[in-house]
């Protein structure tokens, strides 16, 4: 089951109906929005489905990835620290432990068929609704697995058959990496121009 916190992020859009039109104002001044007449209240944030947990870059958590100079250290986080970002251990720890497990397995093999797939989930004792609606999707959307389905036909039955295949994906650094180097790239833009600037 998701933590309370993940679920109230999670709700669709409240409807506000039948009250008076100063509060229905308010709401519209607050970001909400007006369909076939019925005022909605703004959403309250990021969807949980769409986050990544960033606990601060000097957190005790995190092992240093920078020196004083801001040059990056050679360094690299293990898979646990990893997976902390996309579940974090302190608020999704169950998450956590089945994603590391699977992340871990997956590593190991290389590739995993849909029987290795249901094994891991039996063999485990994870919840299928845990992990097909919840770990699953995440990794899947942020780019860490790749998920395929290839369609076989049966010769006797000639019933089609479409078994999964999952691998890991380098879409989640690829994602990453864009954005920091193109921060990178900006800052140095900017710091490039104000000493062009100053030697004026």
């Amino acid at each position: 089951m998701p933590d309370q916190n993940e679920e109230e992020m999670e709700k669709e859009d409240v409807k506000v109906k039948d009250e008076p039109e100063e509060k229905h104002s308010i709401a519209a001044r607050k970001g909400g929005r007006e369909v076939d007449g019925v005022h909605s209240i703004a959403s309250r944030g990021i969807p949980s489905k769409d986050s990544l947990y960033l606990p601060p870059y000097n957190s005790p958590e995190l092992r240093n990835f920078q020196d004083a100079n801001e040059n990056i250290t050679r360094n690299v986080w293990n898979v646990e620290e990893v997976v902390n970002f996309i579940f974090p251990k302190k608020y999704q720890d169950k998450y956590n432990e089945i994603a590391l497990a699977f992340i871990k397995l997956a590593l190991e093999k290389g590739t995993l068929s849909g029987d290795e797939i249901g094994n891991f989930v039996s063999a485990n004792g994870v919840s299928k609704a845990t992990f097909y609606n919840r770990v699953l999707p995440r990794l899947k959307r942020i780019g860490v697995l790749k998920v395929e389905r290839q369609t076989l036909i049966a010769l006797e039955s000639k019933r089609k058959f479409r078994p999964m295949t999952i691998s890991l994906s380098k879409t989640f650094g690829n994602y990453l990496t864009k954005i920091g180097d193109s921060w990178l790239a900006i800052v140095d833009d900017a710091r490039s121009r104000k000493k062009q600037d100053d030697k004026k």
